[in-house]
């Protein structure tokens, strides 16, 4: 039985973490927003709550860094696929691998049918103390499962 209150130890990180996308080479993605799955909701008649039963679509940004050319160059053209004509390979499985300290715990999840839906390069400012550049990526997905 856990004691309230208590952390259990080999906790997983909040910065060991991999996105694996299927098609694409290793990116390094050094920020992923918080990723929410939603069902659909109605109100009965009653004016009780009930669940529609179907998953809303999923949005979550990932943020690149700019200098990493072989990367960015994937997600550009992954992104290209997007646009009109679509490819029928524009929506592509992604996994979401997280580290706990030990590497022992690494809870996992299948994102399925994501595709990159806009892009947004970095504010540039001449007085930046020499920041990093980063491109967001906003993505839009069908649904997230729990493989572990």
């Amino acid at each position: 039985m856990a004691i309230k209150g208590v952390i259990f130890p080999d906790h997983v990180q909040m910065n060991k973490y991999t996105l694996q996308v299927a098609g694409l080479p290793p990116i390094l993605f050094t920020a992923i927003s918080g990723i929410e799955e939603e069902l659909d909701a109605t109100d009965l008649p009653d004016r009780t709550p009930q669940s529609g039963g179907r998953v809303k679509p999923i949005e979550f940004e990932l943020t690149q860094p700019v200098h990493h050319n072989l990367e960015r160059a994937a997600m550009e053209l992954w992104y290209r696929e997007c646009h009109d004509p679509i490819l029928p390979t524009h929506k592509k499985v992604g996994t979401l691998i997280m580290f706990s300290q030990s590497l022992l715990n690494q809870p996992s999840w299948s994102i399925l049918g994501m595709f990159p839906f806009k892009r947004a390069l970095p504010d540039l400012d001449l007085d930046n103390d020499g920041e990093m550049a980063a491109i967001v990526w906003s993505m839009k997905a069908s649904e997230i499962i729990p493989l572990t």
